[in-house]
């Protein structure tokens, strides 16, 4: 059987079939490499039965790798002009898996619904100026997402894949957390792609586990606020998001933790932990005047 997969060659004239110029802003940098495909589709490990959601699938070259190792995949395209001329592509490159294709021309940050059957897996080369708002809007949206591989700029996958107490922890790291177990699954060089990033890209993989007990976003409120002044410590770092230091300083030890540490020592339960403290906690007279 003939290879599906897009080269550079039939990629660059699919392109210019369409009158396509990539562009930032919508974050168009499409994959070429056959081998970088099958790396992807091998390192997300899917099953037969799974029904994978692809975010971003540009020209298809990603597409058509997937499309032979699951049971369904569900494009969530933004362009409609790459919305229409994918499931052509697939047509022309994979008949047998035409029917296996569902494209939704939306926004992944906007959309609220999705066709089919719930997606178990996210494995995508997303828009990197819009990576992690699309994530965690995706993990909250579907909870029948059992994991997810995303091809993200370098530094975005490590914030994402970093442990508490180290340089990359950060906003991102502690919300990917409240959601999954996250790691970095290897990176993938520049001239994969074209037209050619002008920054490094990593991979990300994330396995759904449990959340942590208590509220999403009261914790996420107070993950904000605890990086919001990275070098405070989070007796200051909190004064605004608690009502003053002296009420920060009497969650914080409600919660089991020093006022004088700083946020990037916290886990997502730390958070978790802190938020819930709203709940039990009685200031002394005088503390909220601080």
């Amino acid at each position: 059987m003939t290879d599906p997969l897009l080269g550079p060659a039939l990629i660059r004239d699919l392109a210019q079939q369409l009158d396509l110029r990539p562009t930032k802003q919508l974050g168009q940098n499409f994959l070429h490499d056959a081998n970088t495909i099958r790396r992807i589709v091998r390192t997300a490990d899917l099953g037969p039965d799974d029904v994978v959601l692809e975010v971003g699938p540009g020209l298809g070259s990603l597409t058509l790798g997937l499309l032979g190792a699951c049971a369904h995949v569900t494009a969530v395209e933004i362009d409609p002009r790459l919305a229409d001329q994918l499931p052509r592509t697939v047509a022309e490159r994979a008949p047998q898996w035409s029917d296996r294709l569902t494209v939704v021309t939306a926004d992944a940050l906007r959309v609220t619904d999705l066709p089919g059957p719930p997606p178990t897996a996210l494995v995508a080369n997303l828009p990197y100026n819009i990576a992690v708002p699309v994530l965690l809007h995706l993990l909250e949206l579907l909870p029948s997402l059992d994991s997810a591989l995303v091809l993200v700029q370098a530094e975005v996958a490590d914030r994402l894949a970093a442990a508490p107490g180290t340089a990359s922890y950060g906003v991102p790291s502690v919300k990917a957390a409240w959601y999954a177990d996250v790691r970095r699954a290897g990176n993938v060089p520049r001239p994969v792609f074209w037209p050619v990033p002008n920054v490094d890209s990593g991979l990300v993989a994330l396995r759904r586990r449990p959340a942590p007990p208590g509220d999403r976003a009261a914790t996420f409120a107070a993950v904000d606020a605890a990086f919001a002044t990275r070098r405070k410590g989070l007796r200051a770092a909190l004064a605004r998001w608690a009502g003053s230091p002296a009420a920060a300083e009497v969650r914080l030890r409600a919660a089991g933790i020093d006022p004088t540490t700083r946020g990037e020592q916290l886990s997502v339960t730390d958070f978790a932990r802190l938020a819930a403290t709203a709940e039990v906690v009685t200031l002394p007279p005088g503390a909220v005047a601080g």
